[in-house]
């Protein structure tokens, strides 16, 4: 059974940082491409970036530059490094990954970017 439990999530002000983390079980975690998706109020949920599972990334355009995904092997995690967070960041973020054509999704984790 796939497990995926999110964290890393809060409140933080216009310009600063938070790290996302996300740590899978149940899957052979370093065979597996991981993504980053968030869902604001009254949105839908949008890809924000990936990384496969030989660590290529890439990121949706509005996050460039600014967030950095990246993955531990060792301890099955999935990491999002943000920076010069903005209002418009704010979402509920989750992990994603598919294994056999299945999609599977952690529970999200609340990002709010407030003065």
């Amino acid at each position: 059974q796939v497990h995926i439990v999110a964290s890393g999530g809060g409140l933080v002000q216009p310009g600063g940082s938070l790290r996302l983390s996300c740590k899978i079980s149940g899957i052979n975690f370093r065979l597996h491409p991981m993504d980053w998706y968030r869902q604001a109020p009254g949105n839908e949920r949008e890809w924000v970036a990936s990384i496969t599972s030989g660590s290529s990334t890439n990121y949706t355009d509005s996050v460039k530059d600014r967030f950095t995904i990246s993955r531990d092997n060792i301890w099955n995690t999935v990491f999002l490094h943000m920076n010069s967070l903005k209002p418009e960041d704010t979402a509920t973020y989750y992990c994603h990954t598919t294994r056999q054509g299945y999609h599977y999704w952690g529970q999200g984790t609340q990002v709010t970017v407030s003065p």
